[in-house]
């Protein structure tokens, strides 16, 4: 899909819809009333005659509009115009997405993106929508015989802005968002295809091609496999590969788009690309999900796509250690002991709890970056579900301010967290008798006490934790990956990189 802005007067050039929103109480937005007004009243009379209220969510497609060249125009309901904000604006986008894929349009302009939604300039207001395009137009079916659902005959989407010194801000809007779009679909590809596909070194050749794809802009790819690990004395994520025919990886990928002293942001992924529980096997119920447990090594991916696509002006280290967790005859046994690459030892009472223990060694890895800061990204706890279900993403800091930005760039990019505790009474949960310390600390606080436990590997550098096992996938009907959180790992980068001030 091509996508592009413009600034002109709704309607009047050719194309195959125009898109403009009506608020409730039947009172037509700025485009549309200067729309109904080249039509000639048109749109009231429609209006008028109950066809459209303006509720929010609502759709109304008029055909061969007399006096405007469009084939169409889509109004769509905005809602009650006091309260017209971020999330209203996400809903007629989206609403308007659904309706003009119902129709035979091949071009189509968006003149709800020159609304106000709140306090958002117009270069958030194009992101969103060509996000939002990006992923209304998202289908995983290339593991189908055949596709269910026909091709859209939507080819081109225009997004309007009202005052022409708003182009440049309006293109920027339009680079952002169709790269983080890209990273989205990026990281839910990887996350829908099946665990016998998206292996350990599957996703190491993808990095490899993301490396190479974006080689001018500053990408490189390494990959350190099982002999590599065991001379870096990484214990603890091999003891989960144990268990496996798939041989681990550990994959790097460096990004430097900003100047060669400038200290690198290092994103961590867990990439357990299918999780059995291992010794400690998991329910059969529901376990086809447990091949979405690599999300966060596909969000890593995902948004050094994203970043790759924008050139952004800054350095970037993805790492992602990758594996199965089996049920072998090797495998890691609850009570076992292992030895971390920092040098500390862990117990392992619970074997299912995997994602830390590889996380614990990449996160030792990244200290020889000397990283400006460490975010690691895994659909780690059930716990995190409970407390927070499928809304937002639990976060976890050992830094106040960096805690503060991860936050913000949630609620800029509507892909929110919510902070989390991390006080040193929780610390005493983990105590072993054998080790020195457990890799669980039983059923009280679980999301809290395994950051706890990434925590005592963290102490060289400023360091957040994304809980993301309630927002990475959904279940039931809709089951499939959501992409989250590239969105806020995303906009934190840029507002790292300075580009949105």
């Amino acid at each position: 899909m091509e996508f592009s802005t413009k600034h002109n007067t709704p309607g009047s050039a050719k194309s195959g819809c125009v898109v403009v929103g009506v608020f409730e109480t039947r009172k037509l937005s700025a485009p549309a009333a200067a729309l109904d007004k080249a039509a000639k009243g048109a749109l009231s009379r429609a209006i008028q005659a109950g066809d459209m209220d303006g509720r929010a969510g609502t759709t109304l497609v008029l055909h061969r509009v007399p006096q405007l060249a469009c084939e169409r125009v889509l109004l769509v309901g905005l809602g009650a115009e006091k309260s017209f904000g971020a999330k209203a604006y996400r809903s007629a986008l989206l609403a308007a997405f659904r309706a003009v894929k119902s129709t035979g349009a091949a071009d189509v302009e968006i003149h709800l993106t020159s609304l106000s939604a709140g306090t958002h300039d117009i270069a958030w207001r194009v992101a969103q929508a060509a996000t939002l395009a990006i992923e209304a137009s998202y289908r995983f079916d290339h593991m189908k015989s055949k596709p269910e659902s026909p091709e859209s005959k939507l080819k081109r989407l225009a997004f309007a802005y009202a005052s022409a010194g708003e182009r440049r801000a309006a293109e920027r809007g339009l680079e952002q968002g169709m790269a983080l779009g890209n990273g989205m679909s990026f990281a839910k590809d990887l996350g829908n295809l099946p665990g016998n596909v998206c292996t350990p070194t599957y996703l190491a050749n993808k990095a490899r091609e993301l490396a190479r794809h974006f080689r001018t802009a500053g990408m490189k790819a390494k990959i350190l496999d099982r002999a590599d690990m065991e001379k870096l004395g990484m214990g603890t994520l091999l003891s989960v590969a144990r268990g496996s025919a798939e041989p681990p990886k550990l994959i790097v990928l460096e990004y430097r788009g900003g100047p060669k002293n400038q200290k690198p942001v290092v994103l961590v992924g867990k990439g357990v690309t299918f999780d059995t529980g291992g010794t400690s096997l998991k329910p059969a119920g529901e376990m086809d999900e447990m091949k979405f447990d690599m999300s966060g090594a596909g969000s890593v991916l995902g948004t050094l796509k994203a970043i790759g696509e924008m050139r952004l002006p800054i350095n970037v280290v993805g790492i992602v250690p990758a594996t199965e967790n089996m049920p072998g005859s090797r495998a890691t046994k609850p009570g076992d002991i292992v030895t971390s690459m920092s040098g500390q030892t862990v117990e392992i009472l619970n074997t299912d709890a995997e994602g830390r223990l590889i996380l614990c060694d990449a996160l030792t890895y990244a200290e020889r970056y000397d990283p400006a800061a460490v975010i690691d990204i895994a659909t780690l706890t059930g716990a995190c579900v409970i407390a927070l279900g499928h809304v937002v993403s639990g976060l976890f800091a050992n830094d106040d301010a960096l805690a503060q930005e991860v936050l913000a760039a949630g609620e800029t990019s509507l892909d929110r967290a919510w902070h989390m505790p991390l006080h040193d009474e929780y610390q005493e949960q983990l105590k072993s008798n054998f080790a020195d310390f457990a890799n669980i600390g039983g059923r009280p606080a679980g999301a809290v006490t395994a950051a706890c436990y990434l925590s005592r590997f963290t102490k060289k550098f400023k360091w957040a934790h994304l809980d993301v096992a309630g927002t990475a996938w959904k279940s039931g009907k809709e089951k499939g990956s959501t992409g989250r959180p590239v969105p806020l790992l995303t906009q934190y980068l840029i507002h790292r990189a300075g580009i949105d001030k």
